[in-house]
């Protein structure tokens, strides 16, 4: 249903393209230090010393210390303020009210703030029960400590819901920020290493199931005999799998990694509060988990996962936020078990915010669902950058669907075939267009000049080659319904395979999500435009995030080196 396009470009052509545009610079330049024939940066005056603002960033070498010993030019890049709602109303003073409508791009929300670096210092946990591709459910609960530290917990359960544990993971490690990611605009590039891994666990099942994983090489079998037999199994008894008490790393054979710490992104947005001040939230975001765990150990995120939330600064009313912070290995959170909603198809269903899926893909979604007929339409709305205000291109999809069936190997989905029937493409951009028009008529649209804007119909040339759309097409879906802690009904839709393939067989069909969509009657914000100064203001002390223009993220990234369609 969204995998129907893969758009590649050429890294070197179109970052000539984009320079030459918008006389961009690599914006690695901004953490290296000084080149030959520049200058030091001069430090701006300041009557009174600043507080440091913590960062791993270093100055460069025989260049003066500004206010928190980062270069000057560096500085203003410190916070980056992306404001997504910020339209004509932006600019006026006083209260405004969003009302969002599915035939917009996004629903308008909050103003929302990347923090670059990122900040990482604290707790950060699950606001719920995750699915991962497998299906693997579990929660998670991470800290970071100012010396680059961190300890990590990753609570795996048997069910859905994450009522039942299965195992626990305790992770020891070290992280160190590198430099604004060159493929990922908005993200930050990071080294990672492993000092220990631990499993405790917490049934004999589960210790069957682990060591059967391991029986599948010979160092896998190696690693399955330092277990204890199922019969002489300790419950809250911790067994290494990497570090000093391991003679080999058991961790690599149980095929596990800790890769989502190589992409990292931190943000901060208002939560709107009925009648109160706005609650202040920050988010989390990690590199993405490949859907085929073969090559988990080699792949390298371009995406994300669903966000960690802080453990002092969440959203509310949040059930689970609670019982993951004060978890431990011996002790999982056991989160309450919901009652699986039915899947009843119908009405509009739109992104809550931008989406960011691997492959350096931006865009929001919008889904009509007719269920008289089972037919279904929608609407890619792709963007060359992490906040989705640069259009490239549209796309416009119809077709229809079957009757759902529970899914057996995923509980909790429901399983369905959707058949894609028409679609129609917008270019938004110079550069989508020029490339539709270089392409041959009888591939994309037939004949006629393709214009800035202008939507075509691509049904009659069965798809648009250039795009990588072919029709008719066919995908093998899993969709669960859910509805969270404000009573807003969620469907999530299945998670596209991480190599850009099309799940076209049912042996391909998802077994993880997406970010979910929101029934569009039910997404309703308010926000009070004279909080917003609260997302520059450093919450576990620092400096306040200096103002700074609304680039667009500017210099983070060049263009994506490719845009897929998932």
């Amino acid at each position: 249903m969204s995998a129907l396009l893969s758009l590649q470009l050429s890294t070197a052509q179109e970052g000539e393209r984009v320079r030459a545009r918008r006389g961009a610079q690599d914006p690695r330049d901004f953490f290296a230090g000084p080149q030959p024939g520049r200058r030091c940066p001069r430090p701006p005056e300041s009557p009174a010393p600043a507080p440091r603002l913590h960062t791993v960033w270093r100055r460069p070498r025989g260049c003066p210390a500004t206010l928190d010993g980062m270069p000057a030019a560096m500085l203003p890049y410190a916070c980056v303020l992306v404001l997504l709602g910020e339209a004509a109303g932006m600019a006026g003073a006083g209260h405004l009210h969003w009302e969002p409508r599915c035939q917009q791009l996004l629903p308008n929300r909050a103003p929302v703030t990347a923090l670059l670096p990122p900040r990482l210092d604290g707790p950060w946990i699950s606001t719920g029960c995750e699915v991962r591709p497998g299906p693997e459910f579990l929660t998670r609960s991470y800290t970071f400590y100012p010396n680059r530290l961190f300890r990590a917990y990753q609570f795996f359960y048997r069910d859905p819901s994450c009522s039942e544990p299965a195992y626990s993971l305790l992770i020891k490690g070290r992280v160190r920020l590198r430099r604004a990611s060159w493929v990922t605009r908005g993200a930050t590039e990071a080294d990672y290493h492993l000092h220990k891994v631990g499993v405790v666990f917490h049934s004999r099942r589960a210790l069957l199931d682990v060591a059967g994983r391991l029986d599948h090489s010979k160092a896998g079998r190696d690693c399955a005999h330092r277990l204890p037999p199922a019969r002489a199994w300790l419950p809250g008894a911790l067994y290494e799998l990497l570090g000093a008490g391991a003679e080999r790393d058991c961790a690599a054979a149980l095929g596990f990694t800790m890769h989502e710490l190589s992409l990292v992104r931190v943000q901060r947005r208002l939560q709107p509060e009925p009648r109160a001040a706005p609650r202040l939230v920050e988010e989390l975001y990690l590199g993405d988990i490949h859907t085929d765990r073969a090559e988990r150990r080699h792949y390298r995120p371009t995406g994300y996962q669903r966000p960690l939330q802080s453990a002092l600064h969440h959203a509310h009313p949040c059930p689970a936020c609670s019982l993951i912070a004060r978890s431990d290995e011996h002790h999982p959170p056991v989160l309450p078990p919901q009652a699986a909603l039915p899947l009843r198809l119908g009405g509009r269903w739109v992104s809550p915010g931008c989406e960011v899926h691997p492959a350096v893909l931006f865009l929001t979604r919008l889904f009509t669902f007719h269920g008289h007929n089972r037919s279904w339409e929608g609407y890619y709305h792709h963007f060359s950058d992490p906040t989705c205000r640069q259009p490239t291109f549209t796309v416009y999809a119809a077709g229809h669907y079957t009757k759902g069936t529970p899914s057996v190997k995923v509980r909790g989905g429901t399983e369905l075939v959707f058949q894609v029937t028409r679609a129609r493409v917008t270019p938004m951009d110079r550069v989508t267009t020029a490339m539709l028009n270089f392409s041959e008529p009888s591939s994309c649209g037939g004949p006629g000049a393709w214009a800035l804007g202008t939507e075509r119909d691509i049904t009659a040339t069965n798809g648009c080659l250039p795009l990588g759309i072919r029709l008719p097409h066919v995908e093998y879906e899993l969709l669960r319904m859910e509805r969270d802690p404000l009573g807003q009904s969620l469907l999530f839709i299945g998670q596209r395979p991480t190599d850009g393939s099309s799940p076209d067989t049912p042996e391909k069909r998802p077994t993880s999500y997406q970010a979910p969509l929101v029934l569009c009657d039910s997404v309703a914000w308010g926000f009070s435009l004279q909080h917003g100064d609260r997302l520059q203001m450093p919450v576990r002390g620092g400096t306040p995030c200096p103002h700074v223009a609304p680039l667009p993220v500017l210099l983070l990234v060049l263009r994506p080196a490719f845009l897929q369609w998932l």
